[in-house]
This record gives C-alpha cells, sequence and structure tokens, in this order.
C-alpha cells in the first residue's frame, strides 16, 4: 500500500463532526502546524456556520467530497451515528487515506467494520480527554495536551496507518495505550462512563431534595461543583454511549450501588469507626491519582 503523509506538513483533514472533540483536534492540528487544509462536515447547519466563524475549518464540505479530498478523516460524531458513519467512509476512502474516530465506546464500532475490505486504513482511537460542555463554542486547543489517547486493535490496522496516528498524536502531545476493543469498554466503563452516571445522579438528587435553586446556588462549594460538573454533559452524547457499553455500566454501577448501601448502613447504625474506616480505604486512591 501507498504510505500516507507522515510528515504532516501539507496534510488535509477532514473532520465529521464539529463539537467539543472534533473542534478542539482541529484547533490543536493548526497549532502544531500538522495541517495545510482543514475540512469539517457537519450536520447542524448553525455548528456549520459557528465553526467557520471560530476558524475550527477552512470550509464545510459535503460528506463524499470531504472524504475523498482528505489525507486523513476524523470521525467525530456521537457514537451510535459513528457506527453508521463509519462503514461508507471506509467504503470511499483510497490505499494512501487513514480515517480514525475519537469515540468513548469501540466494540460495537469495531464490529460494524470487521471484515471490511479498506479495514487496514482505520485506527480506532480514544482521546482520554472532554469536558462538560458541547458545541464548536467549547473547543480549545489544549484539550488533549498532556492527556491519555488509547489506540484499539492495532493489530488490524496498516503499520503505515498506525504510524500516522501514533505520531500525530504523539505531537498533540499525548501518551499512548494500547489495549483491545472489550479491555478497553470495561476499563472506560469502570473509570469514566460510571463518574458520568453517577453526576448525573447526584444532580437529580439534589435538584429533588432542594427546590430552592438560589440556595444550590449560595451553598454550593467547590466540592460540590467538581462533583456535579458531568451532570452538565449533553444527553446527545452520553445516552448512545450508555446503551453501547450497557453491560459494562451495569456491572460497575451495582457495585457503586452496593458501595452506597454500605457506607449508609454504617452511618443509619452509628458505625463510625467503621465508617472511618472505609473512608480511609477510600483515600488509598491518592496513591493512584495524587
Amino acid at each position: 500500500m501507498t504510505a500516507p503523509l507522515i510528515s504532516h506538513t501539507a496534510m488535509t483533514v477532514t473532520i465529521i463532526g464539529l463539537g467539543l472533540i472534533g473542534g478542539s483536534l482541529a484547533l490543536n492540528l493548526r497549532k502544531h502546524g500538522l495541517v495545510q487544509r482543514l475540512i469539517g462536515v457537519e450536520q447542524s447547519s448553525a455548528h456549520a456556520r459557528r465553526a467557520l466563524e471560530l476558524g475550527l475549518v477552512d470550509e464545510i464540505d459535503d460528506l463524499s467530497s470531504a472524504v475523498r479530498r482528505a489525507d486523513l478523516i476524523v470521525v467525530a460524531v456521537p457514537v451510535d451515528a459513528m457506527v453508521a458513519v463509519l462503514p461508507p467512509v471506509l467504503d470511499a476512502v483510497a490505499a494512501h487515506q487513514v480515517v480514525i474516530d475519537v469515540g468513548s465506546t469501540k466494540q460495537a464500532l469495531l464490529a460494524a467494520v470487521a471484515g471490511h475490505p479498506n479495514r487496514g486504513r482505520f485506527v480506532a482511537v480514544h482521546p482520554m480527554a472532554g469536558t462538560e460542555h458541547s458545541g464548536p463554542e467549547a473547543a480549545f486547543a489544549e484539550l488533549f495536551e498532556g492527556k491519555v489517547v488509547v489506540l484499539c486493535d492495532t493489530a488490524n490496522s496498516d503499520p503505515d496507518a498506525v504510524q500516522l496516528v501514533e505520531k500525530l498524536f504523539q505531537t498533540v502531545p499525548m501518551r499512548l495505550l494500547y489495549l483491545d476493543g472489550a479491555d478497553h469498554d470495561l476499563h472506560t466503563a469502570y473509570v469514566s462512563h460510571i463518574s458520568h452516571i453517577t453526576s448525573f445522579a447526584l444532580a437529580l438528587t439534589v435538584l429533588e431534595k432542594e427546590k430552592e435553586e438560589q440556595r444550590i446556588f449560595d451553598l454550593a462549594s467547590g466540592g460540590f461543583e467538581s462533583t456535579v460538573r458531568l451532570a452538565k454533559s449533553a444527553p446527545a452524547t452520553w445516552v448512545p454511549i450508555f446503551r453501547q457499553n450497557r453491560l459494562n455500566v451495569l456491572d460497575v454501577l451495582d457495585e457503586h450501588l452496593h458501595q452506597l448501601q454500605h457506607l449508609r448502613e454504617l452511618l443509619a447504625r452509628e458505625d463510625y469507626v467503621g465508617l472511618t474506616e472505609q473512608i480511609q480505604q477510600a483515600n488509598h486512591i491518592r496513591k493512584i491519582l495524587p
């Protein structure tokens, strides 16, 4: 196969989906001089117009033309849409082009393209970065810097395609981690997806119990704000993630409910020694996350 452009200096990049992740990647690639031209594909006309105003991309094009013109194609739409969009993108690519996704789940997507004749031109990618905000205005160039990017099932991708993607994310710069799709979905459920679903639950709890919105605003400390921050995340992003990773999320959610019930029982019976022991055990997370 013809090797793709490794030097990046003249790359044309098409980004399908110009929200937080796609837009931030566009800004970062431009910041590091990795692209000659950025082409956007965006279903929302309002988002497309705003992406142009913000300089996320140089132009908006239709899907088929934008794919045909690019050296690198980035699929940055919600994960349910990704399963529908990626196969026709792969149908259209040539041997010199590379396609990546930036989705938070992988098994369904990898199954959708397994056996595709152009499967080798696709590298499954998950940059472990994000905020609670969405849309083109949420994008910023530094979103990914210093974070981890997971490359999944790279044995099924062409070596030159993997090399391009590795060099690109090292330039961002990000730290590379390699997992298969099943392990990726399992561990992201345990670390990322549970954080979001519990944040949604906490927000719902506070909104149910505290009916005076001004009191929430007045009394919310840094701890509450940081814990509930993820509850501002868009359902259009997270419902598809929970759907695709349902069994893993249910598994970790059951354990979380068990831990909450245990803490409740300790408090209900005024077992403050036991409560202290549980909090001290939880403090061990400091060894992993200083």
